[in-house]
């Protein structure tokens, strides 16, 4: 039917585009007419402009001049507290005098240290009347939460201000959340709800530990992260708190965020400092890669003494003293890089070489399994590796030779509070902290942090 209409058309003997309207067709008189009729506001009181176009919308005489805008009675305005920025700054900025600015942060200071409210913190702020032209409006209402747990309203009574504080519920329990790995470890946690900032500290904690290229699909990923909800309806996640990893039924890792530094300790890593018949490995999760003896040299290209045990690990990996000792040198040490040598008494030193960061001082005292400094590739290094040797009486012998027994790494009460607050966090049930508020649970978790 389409092509009937085509060749129909091709054949009309009189057939010619059709032309569409154009301005030029409008005459003088019809276009001062529209032009009159787009300005209503004007059009009341201006002069006529249909036989004077070029007079359209000019003032009349009925229109009077008024030496000022009546002002509104009350403003209400919301903003945010920039990063860097301050209280009374803020306020000037959306017109507050300086006056009011101070008086409300002195307030806000007594309920509230003024460095603990976040930047990014939204402020709902009601304006009164000017006292005169020109006047900057005074505060009549200002509302925002100072805190998760705390909101602050702000009202004016007569000439002063007055503070009121309103606590806010908080349920503090972790949440928990448990997962297969598939075929991508960050997208099945993020499907199953895990927030972002949460598997990025996973995956950094199971990469220090262990390679990620070693994550099978049916392995089981298991992460505790801090959470908060306020009655309010908000939700906040924390830092990461326990990282742990199954295969096949059992526990392949499982991470506890201990110290004031934050790091993540093993059960294992921990019960280091248990027995004096103990046996301390330099660095957790490491896979032998060279051992003691001649070697082809990958870098000098020919055959020497290798006189030490490298270990793979990954970048950043702990590095843990052998035994109970004296830092004697750490630093730069040639062909080792960052490099660090240990004293142990009755003859025997150890040495740890490559790595990228030295975590202690000469000088320094040492216990067992304490964390000395991290694997790198510093130095005559193909790849990141702890270059671990053994000294007795100032010669290097084979590692593998010498079990260093500890004595003192980690104290019973140490041990003991770590295992208490492992069991503790792994008593959360997954999802425990996505059920309703006022559910029956407690209504805080005195967990870690």
């Amino acid at each position: 039917m389409v092509a009937l209409m085509v060749c129909a058309l091709t054949f009309w003997p009189n057939w010619s585009p059709l032309q569409a309207a154009s301005a030029a067709r409008i005459d003088t008189p019809a276009q001062a007419e529209f032009r009159s009729q787009t300005l209503p506001p004007l059009g009341f009181a201006a002069r006529e402009t249909r036989s004077n176009p070029q007079a359209n919308a000019a003032p009349g005489a009925t229109m009077v001049a008024i030496a000022a805008a009546p002002d509104r009675p009350r403003v209400d305005l919301a903003t945010t507290l920039g990063q860097g920025d301050s209280l009374g700054r803020m306020l000037q900025r959306v017109g507050v005098g300086s006056g009011d600015a101070e008086r409300v942060s002195n307030l806000v200071a007594g309920a509230v240290p003024l460095a603990d409210i976040a930047p990014g913190t939204r402020f709902a702020i009601t304006l009164g009347a000017r006292d005169g032209p020109g006047e900057p409006r005074p505060v009549d209402h200002i509302a925002f939460r100072a805190r998760f747990d705390l909101a602050l309203d702000l009202t004016r009574n007569g000439s002063a201000l007055g503070l009121s504080s309103k606590a806010i519920a908080v349920d503090e329990t972790p949440l928990r959340i448990r997962g297969l790995a598939g075929s991508s470890l960050f997208l099945s946690a993020r499907a199953a709800g895990v927030p972002v900032g949460a598997i990025q500290q996973y995956l950094q904690t199971l990469d220090a530990h262990m390679s990620l290229d070693a994550v099978q699909p049916s392995d089981t990923f298991d992460l505790i992260t801090a959470y908060k909800r306020s009655a309010a309806g908000e939700a906040e996640a924390g830092n990461l708190l326990y990282a742990g990893l199954e295969r096949q039924g059992h526990q392949e890792l499982q991470l506890l965020r201990w110290g004031d530094q934050g790091e993540f300790l093993g059960s294992g890593e921990m019960d280091q400092g248990g027995g004096a018949t103990s046996l301390i490995m330099p660095v957790a999760h490491g896979h032998i890669t060279s051992l003691y003896g001649m070697r082809f040299h990958p870098i000098l290209g020919y055959t020497r003494m290798h006189a030490g045990v490298d270990f793979g690990a990954p970048y950043g990996s702990p590095i843990y003293a052998v035994a109970d000792g004296f830092v004697s040198f750490a630093g730069v040490h040639g062909g080792h890089g960052n490099y660090v040598r240990l004293e142990h008494g009755s003859g025997l030193g150890s040495g740890y070489g490559h790595m990228s960061r030295i975590a202690v001082s000469p000088g320094m005292r040492v216990h067992a399994g304490e964390v000395i400094g991290y694997v790198g590739s510093t130095g005559l290094s193909t790849g990141p590796h702890l270059h671990y040797e053994v000294y007795r009486d100032g010669h290097t012998v084979d590692p593998l030779s010498v079990h260093f027994a500890m004595h003192a790494g980690v104290d019973h009460a140490t041990q003991a509070a770590f295992k208490a607050r492992l069991a503790k966090l792994l008593l959360v049930k997954p999802g425990a902290a996505l059920s309703p508020l006022g559910s029956g649970r407690s209504p805080a978790f005195a967990g870690p942090r």
